[in-house]
């Protein structure tokens, strides 16, 4: 459609119902994962390494996550996703071995890097670059919101079922998700050839590999992607720090759950204003204050002696990661080649993935070796140290985008 006239709202319920969907399954199980395992009689270590099986599904899925997309088309791959997810979460829930469990958990990250590619590859293509950061920033929005509704739509099944209803609410959901995924409208190139002569079969030239992809793309890899990268490793620490924190200035776990609680609904009440930032005014406007505004709350949370300190910090992380809703896939939509959308969008997965396993090991590390405020200052560096590779590389300008391949809604 052309893009004078376009209207999310025309997509809304096909674009974002799926991720709601999703986001609500996977925030389910999230909490429980490890009280399943420790159940099925792993230790606190491994129950400690069970979690952190759907990072590392997720991060060896993202690259064949390309094929799968590439092969069927983001709709298939959608739906694909979702009912893998739900298998996943029907074997956790039904089969009480604990090598079972893991392979499930494994299976669940696998499915998050096929879902979240093809949603992010649809998206970018369905939306006119104009409006793609307000697009992309609710997709994350929306995506936590479900993450954060998950809980509390399992808490009822808990209480019947015990720690399995949270794995039957995520399958249901994640169906939920995959029918929902049936009405997301195909996707079509549009001709150069001039009006009139109809539309380009989408494999009507040979897609470009990942190979191909990375070469021809390798310095905004190994620049904005590493700025990408660190906004991902800051992102992923921040929500083990105030727990963290919390703690070790000995507060009680219903304090430390209201204050991580309010630093997560501030983080998502804040997503639209921040895409409409990024369209109004270039990606840098928010990528930069971004890691700035995290930077300096992981840099004041070790000074909070209290519950005011500690809420105040965690307000000011929640902040700074809610106006950065979005603002990795919007880069990635904006540097990403058509063709070759999704094998970029793999690579660039990669990046946010490796990022999100890294930061933790960077605080894990450094807290065993110094002490845990010295980790959250490392984290913060890794904030501050993010927001000047964004400010160097990142355009200061609006984006303009590149008419040509772009593919409309039919």
């Amino acid at each position: 459609m052309p893009a004078d006239d376009f209207s999310l709202r025309k997509i809304a319920i096909p674009a974002y119902g799926p991720t709601l969907l999703y986001g609500l399954a996977t925030g389910a199980i999230l909490p429980v994962i490890a009280l399943s395992a420790r159940g099925l009689g792993a230790t606190v270590a491994l129950a400690a390494l069970v979690i952190t099986l759907t990072g590392v599904g997720s991060l060896l899925t993202n690259v064949p996550a390309t094929i799968v997309t590439t092969r069927f088309g983001e709709k298939w791959a959608l739906v694909a996703a979702s009912a893998w997810s739900a298998l996943a979460m029907v074997l956790a829930a039904s089969v009480p071995v604990l090598w079972v469990f893991a392979v499930a958990v494994f299976m669940v990250g696998m499915a998050g890097s096929v879902f979240g590619l093809a949603r992010q590859s649809y998206l970018t293509e369905a939306v006119p670059v104009h409006f793609r950061a307000r697009a992309l920033s609710t997709l994350g929005g929306v995506n936590r919101i479900g993450v954060f509704i998950g809980p509390f739509a399992a808490a009822g099944a808990i209480h019947f079922f015990g720690t399995t209803g949270a794995y039957w609410v995520g399958a249901l959901a994640a169906v939920g998700a995959g029918i929902l995924s049936f009405q997301v409208p195909d996707l079509a190139v549009r001709s150069g050839r001039g009006a009139g002569q109809g539309v380009k079969p989408l494999d009507s030239a040979p897609a470009p590999t990942v190979r191909s992809i990375l070469r021809s793309h390798a310095r905004v890899f190994r620049t904005i992607g590493i700025g990408v990268l660190l906004i991902a490793a800051v992102r992923a620490t921040r929500q083990a720090v105030i727990p963290l924190w919390g703690q070790h200035i000995g507060l009680d776990p219903t304090s430390t759950a209201l204050i991580y609680g309010l630093s997560g609904a501030i983080d998502m009440l804040i997503f639209y204003p921040a895409g409409k930032a990024m369209d109004l005014w270039g990606r840098r406007s928010v990528a930069v204050p971004c890691m700035l505004i995290m930077g300096l709350g992981l840099a004041l949370l070790p000074l909070a002696s209290g519950a005011t300190g500690l809420l105040l910090a965690a307000l000011l992380i929640g902040f700074g990661n809610g106006i950065g809703s979005g603002i990795v896939m919007t880069l990635g939509a904006d540097f990403s080649p058509s063709p070759g959308r999704p094998q970029f969008l793999g690579i660039w997965r990669l990046l946010a993935d490796i990022g999100t396993m890294g930061g933790p090991g960077i605080l894990s590390a450094v807290t065993a070796l110094v002490s845990l405020s010295a980790g959250i200052w490392a984290t913060a560096g890794l904030g501050l140290l993010g927001a000047v590779v964004l400010w160097l590389w990142v355009p200061g300008r609006k984006a303009t985008g590149n008419p040509s391949g772009v593919r409309e809604v039919r």
